[in-house]
């Protein structure tokens, strides 16, 4: 139902923020006054104080809706944004304080149509993304990293932790385990 209210609120807004000839102090000033309708509605209804039980972490790709790939709007999830969703040492450090605190299932999500990968895979466009790159060529070995950190791989070991790679059709927002 709130979900709804999302997308209700992009018809009834008076700024459209897919408008690109905003200025950027306009697009600031929307911003603050989206923030602010949105944390009167918090003020109205808190939100949880529970830890989530799952962490998911996504590709930064503005198109990817995590609260509908979730299907949740009560923020019952770690959500980590990172480009071509890959982790590199201190985000596995941020991923395992969420397992921790109580965090069952992690969630790492790829998709087809991802422009990092795009750009890391194009010949004209990987000598000017080389972090980028070698950042997307190491992100299976970044995932068996954080697999196997002490915490982490006990977890598992005592059933008590899921881990998951999934594909993300950002056409319709499902996803796919991978392998499947």
């Amino acid at each position: 139902m709130v979900n709804i209210g999302y997308r209700l609120q992009d018809r009834i807004e008076d700024y459209d923020f897919e408008r690109h000839d905003l200025s950027a102090e306009e697009v600031w000033q929307e911003f603050l006054r989206q923030n602010d309708m949105a944390a009167s509605v918090r003020d109205i209804w808190p939100q949880t104080t529970r830890h989530p039980l799952v962490a998911m972490v996504t590709c930064m790709d503005a198109r990817l809706d995590t609260t509908e790939i979730a299907g949740d709007t009560r923020r019952h999830y770690y959500i980590l944004r990172l480009t071509g969703s890959v982790l590199a040492p201190k985000e596995e450090e941020m991923l395992e304080p969420a397992v921790a605190n109580g965090a069952k299932v992690v969630v790492f999500t790829t998709h087809p149509d991802c422009a990092a990968e795009g750009m890391a895979a194009d010949p004209e466009q990987r000598p000017h993304y080389t972090a980028l790159t070698a950042a997307l060529e190491e992100r299976e070995i970044r995932l068996e990293e954080f697999k196997n950190r002490t915490v982490i791989r006990e977890k598992i070991a005592a059933g008590e932790l899921v881990v998951k790679t999934m594909e993300l059709d950002t056409a319709t927002d499902r996803v796919r385990e991978m392998g499947e």
